[in-house]
């Protein structure tokens, strides 16, 4: 079975004008390239939508969204590119970096029968304010988070159809129709819910056909460890038990 459809990136963004290009730069090093992109400008002030507009050699529809959280603009971005006439779509971040192989990667997985796939979460290596040792911790802490998450009670249910399966925002992919029956990402803020986890129990109440491709991979940002600290990073995902004062890392 292979990939037959039209694939949209979707990327919510907050004031990211000093990090967006690279992730645009990493998108437009795609060795598969037949997608289009939605970047979804979450109310930002420091000329996001600007820079994403003139960014050269990548086209992008460069959508508003002044309800803030990233649960909101991703929603908006989602139904934007359905509108659009996306039959798929997967979502990154914009201080996240996929590998050149990612959009191949991503058709990989859906020609494989999946309609919802979960990517693999790597850590970037050039954020000059996090020690090496702090990253590896982070990549077995969401390793941890994904053992975990299969177990913890808020994520079992009768009415599930399959195991739970972390999927994280920043390396995720679903087709349209599922999008929409699952009633896409909650339009919440960062700091309120962790809007992939509901999106992902939606969508164990519809389908079976979900899961982890390795082979999809984007390099995230470890931003907060230089600004909050390992531990106080580690408790902010580990369900927000730490919660600092401003959220938004630039």
């Amino acid at each position: 079975m292979g990939f037959e459809g039209r694939l949209f990136v979707v990327i919510p963004a907050f004031n990211e004008v000093k990090g967006i290009t690279r992730t645009l730069e990493a998108l437009a090093a795609q060795g598969d390239r037949d997608f289009e992109l939605v970047v979804v400008d979450n109310d930002s002030t420091d000329g996001t939508a600007e820079l994403v507009r003139a960014f050269p050699g990548l086209s992008a529809h460069v959508i508003h969204e002044a309800q803030k959280g990233t649960g909101a603009a991703a929603d908006t971005g989602m139904r934007a590119a359905i509108e659009l006439g996306a039959t798929h779509l997967a979502r990154t971040d914009a201080d996240c970096l996929p590998l050149p192989d990612w959009t191949a990667a991503v058709k990989r997985a859906f020609g494989e029968g999946l309609d919802l796939v979960s990517g693999q979460l790597l850590p970037r290596l050039d954020e000059p304010d996090v020690k090496r040792y702090q990253r590896w911790v982070l990549l077995g802490a969401v390793e941890l988070a994904s053992a975990v998450g299969k177990v913890r009670p808020g994520n079992r249910d009768p009415e599930y159809l399959g195991p739970y399966v972390m999927t994280p925002g920043c390396n995720m992919a679903i087709t349209a129709d599922l999008y929409l029956r699952a009633g896409g990402f909650p339009r919440t803020k960062i700091e309120d819910l962790h809007e992939d986890r509901a999106l992902v129990n939606a969508v164990r109440k519809l389908t079976t056909a979900y899961g982890l491709r390795r082979y999809v991979r984007v390099r995230g940002s470890s931003r907060r460890v230089g600004a909050w600290g390992l531990r106080n990073t580690l408790a902010w995902y580990a369900d927000h038990r730490y919660r600092p004062e401003h959220v938004d890392i630039r």
